[in-house]
């Protein structure tokens, strides 16, 4: 029964004769699987290196959309900048233009009132502090002034009420809250008549 099992484990050629493997049918075996592994292997590599490269492209898309999106609102941002920026110098032309209106008609007005009808004039001062201003209204009627004096030097500035009386002088000096000297500016002021401004000889 041995010998019977043993011729049955063993390959038989077609006349019933038993066979036994050949050395190179066995390399050619080994070789065919080592290459079908091998190009498994490469399939491999090559499909993993395809979808790492539609990963990157689609990353560089969506990196390029972006930059795209944001150059636009950049566009957008700078149109809306200029446009603000035309509209902003347009208003400051016209700005410009009622206030050279406002300024030629109130020299219109100025130069349509007449001329304030005063005499100023300067002397020494009797206690010997500065001079005296002396003011005549050489008018035919009672005058309420603004006299306001600037010692341009020290940068002092003050201002005063005066009731002039009409075809009278009236004295102003240190007593009365002001000592002149060279240089100073002075100005005399009524809203019916235009101003009158001169400086201390």
């Amino acid at each position: 029964m041995s010998a019977v099992a043993t011729e049955s484990s063993m390959p038989v050629s077609p006349d019933n004769r038993p066979t036994a493997f050949h050395p190179g049918t066995r390399r050619g075996l080994i070789v065919s699987v080592g290459l079908n592994i091998v190009l498994f292997v490469l399939v491999c590599g090559l499909l993993l290196y395809a979808f790492m490269l539609k990963v990157d492209l689609d990353d560089g898309k969506r990196r390029l959309s972006k930059e795209v999106e944001t150059r636009q609102q950049a566009e957008r941002y700078l149109a809306e900048t200029r446009g603000l920026l035309t509209d902003s110098l347009r208003e400051i032309e016209q700005l410009k233009a009622q206030l050279a209106y406002k300024e030629s008609d109130y020299q219109a007005v100025v130069a349509a009132k007449p001329a304030l009808p005063l005499v100023v004039t300067f002397r020494s001062s009797l206690l010997g502090n500065g001079l005296v201003a002396v003011i005549e209204n050489t008018g035919d009627r009672y005058l309420t002034v603004v006299l306001a004096v600037r010692n341009p030097t020290l940068s002092t500035v003050k201002r005063f009420k005066l009731e002039l009386k009409p075809q009278s002088s009236t004295d102003f000096g240190h007593l009365e809250g002001w000592a002149f000297a060279s240089g100073d500016e002075v100005g005399l002021f009524n809203d019916e008549f235009s101003g009158l401004q001169l400086s201390v000889p």
